[in-house]
């Protein structure tokens, strides 16, 4: 996972992973999240630390942390508060990012 660039916010499509440093929560949402690109190898979501953007987590209406924002065709279709296990996970990236099950 890496940290999202300024430049990044403008892309159509991204998988936007939103903490805080200190809280218990996230540091469990986050390890889930390096679990599936640990399975995929590749970096599949990017991550943005709430307390230095106010500004996107207000226009956004980012309601708490963590936080997996998806957006997709220049709109957000999803924020997931209750990240609940991998497999719930999977759910969303089967819906959003289908291409990661197809087999070569």
């Amino acid at each position: 996972m890496q940290e999202i660039k300024t430049d990044q916010l403008e892309q159509s499509e991204y998988l936007l992973y939103i903490y805080t440093p200190f809280c218990g929560t996230c540091s469990i949402a986050k390890g889930m999240l390096e679990k599936i690109e640990t399975v995929h190898k590749e970096n599949l979501f990017l991550t943005m630390n709430a307390s230095l953007h106010p500004e996107f987590m207000l226009e956004n209406e980012v309601e708490s942390v963590p936080c997996l924002l998806i957006k997709q065709k220049n709109e957000i279709k999803e924020k997931v508060y209750a990240f609940k296990s991998i497999g719930n996970l999977y759910t969303y990236l089967l819906e959003y990012k289908p291409e990661l099950f197809l087999s070569t």
